[in-house]
């Protein structure tokens, strides 16, 4: 992307023109040479001199040209464009000049006018100062040209566009002084050009050159390939700036004739174009202003209502989420193990309605932890989109999770083993129901053994891609194919993406006698780009391993969950 585009379209400076505008200008650049033709035959008509005439109108210049010199130095403080600083710089020079042309008039404030004027001085500064804004101009666009080529024209300026305005307001006063001194202390240095009202033949070569200067400026403002609105504008100057030349001091005789008054017509003409152009744009960026602000305004307002009530519903998940934090499953658990329990101990004292009933118990706690493990899905952020992953220090984590544990197990006799198992990083609440799951598993499976051991440890595990392999082992029953179906659950798709999984609800077999369902294992497990496998036969316990984040170097392995057979085997 260029300079030019990089930059935000908002103002004549870098807006392009559209073609309404260039039909506008071409309108008043037509007029204006239709009022020339006309008036040219006439130029060198006599007519009273007005000596107000060159106070009133090089005022009017005066503050005009300041006003646009301010403007587009305001400009500049934004699009920091060197090109925009030399056209401010244009417009702060035919103020000044046309201040120092107004003193030394003759027969305005003095006889001979001011600031040790001559007979020269007034005619070599309208040359001067028509003949310094084109190169002013001329500078403006090859630079323009250079910038729209450039990728980061801003950065010229960025942060002394202050101390940028101070210094070309320096070096113009200076050139204007400069020139000044030139056609006063210097007066007789340079040729006359004006005698007794009327031009001389130098003259000639002197306006020739001024004019030539202006149409160069036109030139290399109309090789440009793409015009901004300010670009077309100026070019309607340069056209009004030639016509004011003609008119002054080319085609009239001398001062105070029709030419001499026309042609200054068109010189306030050319000073107040850019200057309404840019009043205009100034009005409509105001209004663009206003508008966006109250929009803001009321997106900001609209936010804060928004926020007010996000807030409220965050504390209430808060509050829930703090209190399933621990294992709500666990009286569902106790009351389908007691369940069970009075079936097999009382099982033939039972009718059939009490095994019916029984068997109501055991399948509708079984729905309820489903229930409950859904409303942990949504809670927890299982499905969010970014996980609150956290270092965590699985010693004292797993401890303390045994801990609780151990008081729900009442006088059962059992042992756990648990190996070094080092830092992970995961979602802390939900591997905390990994664990509580798993365990539990673990406890449940043991419950036929006098003396029940439940083993948890960790190792290396860099040849399948994943820093740690976690187990959970008892030394239970153990579990059968059906069994290990029955207490997953839900099935993750094998289109399920790793931020995404597609559960799959699996029909309810109510002759299973599972003790804890996880599903809500392997979903977390998956969420966090590991995998399951469960090494188990009846008779001989069951083993849980699983994994969490892979190493970063190996490849993804959660783009497609494992096979089902793949999970049964072990590792």
């Amino acid at each position: 992307m260029n300079g030019l585009a990089g930059q935000r379209q908002i103002f004549l400076s870098n807006l392009p023109a559209g073609r309404s505008a260039r039909y506008r200008a071409l309108a008043v650049v037509l007029l204006s040479l239709v009022f020339f033709c006309c008036l040219v035959s006439f130029a060198r008509r006599p007519l009273l001199p007005v000596n107000a005439f060159i106070p009133i109108y090089e005022s009017a210049l005066v503050i005009n040209d300041l006003m646009t010199a301010v403007l587009l130095f305001g400009q500049f403080n934004f699009v920091r464009s060197r090109a925009l600083l030399v056209l401010a710089s244009a417009y702060l020079f035919t103020a000044f000049i046309t201040i120092a042309h107004a003193l030394s008039f003759p027969n305005v404030f003095a006889p001979t006018g001011l600031l040790g004027a001559g007979s020269q001085t007034t005619a070599w500064l309208y040359m001067f100062w028509h003949g310094g804004f084109p190169l002013f101009v001329t500078a403006y666009a090859l630079l323009k040209n250079k910038e729209s080529k450039e990728d980061h024209p801003r950065s010229w300026w960025q942060g002394r566009t202050r101390a940028a305005v101070f210094s070309s307001a320096a070096v113009v006063l200076m050139i204007v002084c400069g020139f000044t001194l030139l056609a006063t202390r210097g007066h007789d240095l340079l040729p006359a050009v004006i005698i007794n009202n009327r031009y001389t033949p130098a003259m000639i070569f002197v306006v020739s050159t001024v004019w030539g200067l202006s149409m160069l400026a036109l030139g290399a403002l109309l090789w440009r390939r793409h015009y901004t609105v300010l670009d077309l504008w100026l070019i309607v100057v340069l056209f009004a700036w030639l016509f004011d030349i003609g008119l002054s001091a080319v085609f009239n005789g001398g001062r105070y004739d029709l030419g001499f008054y026309a042609g200054r017509i068109y010189g306030l003409l050319a000073a107040s174009f850019v200057l309404v152009v840019l009043l205009i744009e100034n009005n409509l960026l105001y209004g663009r202003l206003v508008e966006a602000y109250e929009s803001e305004y009321r997106e900001r307002r609209h936010a804060r209502e928004k926020t007010s009530e996000l807030n409220v519903v965050k504390q209430e998940l808060h509050a829930f989420s703090q209190l399933i934090s621990q294992d709500p499953n666990a009286p569902l658990d106790a009351m389908d193990r007691h369940a069970s329990r009075l079936e097999a101990d009382y099982g033939q004292k039972l009718d059939a309605e009490g095994h019916r009933l029984l068997g109501e118990v055991r399948t509708k706690s079984g729905q309820m932890k489903r229930l409950v493990d859904g409303l942990m899905l949504a809670v927890s952020g299982l499905w969010r989109e970014q996980l609150n992953l956290e270092s965590v220090q699985l010693d004292v984590f797993v401890n303390q999770i045994v801990k609780e544990l151990r008081a729900s197990t009442g006088q059962r006799t059992i042992e756990f083993v648990i190996d070094r198992l080092g830092m992970a990083q995961a979602d802390t609440a939900l591997l905390r129901q990994v664990w509580i799951r798993l365990l539990n598993t673990a406890i449940a499976s043991t419950r036929d053994q006098p003396v029940a051991v439940v083993k948890v440890g960790c190792r290396r595990a860099e040849s399948i891609g994943y820093p740690h392999l976690y187990h959970v082992k008892d030394n239970g029953a153990g579990l059968t194919t059906h069994e290990i179906d029955r207490r997953f659950g839900v099935l993750p798709s094998r289109n399920a993406s790793a931020n995404t999984l597609d559960p799959v609800e699996k029909e309810h077999v109510e002759d299973a006698d599972s003790d804890t369902d996880l599903s809500f294992v392997l979903h977390v497990i998956h969420r966090h780009g590991g995998r399951i496998w469960v090494d188990s036969a009846p008779g001989s316990g069951t083993t849980f391993y699983f994994t969490l984040q892979p190493e970063p170097a190996a490849a993804p392995m959660t783009g497609v969950a494992p096979d089902w057979k793949e999970i049964r085997f072990a590792v």
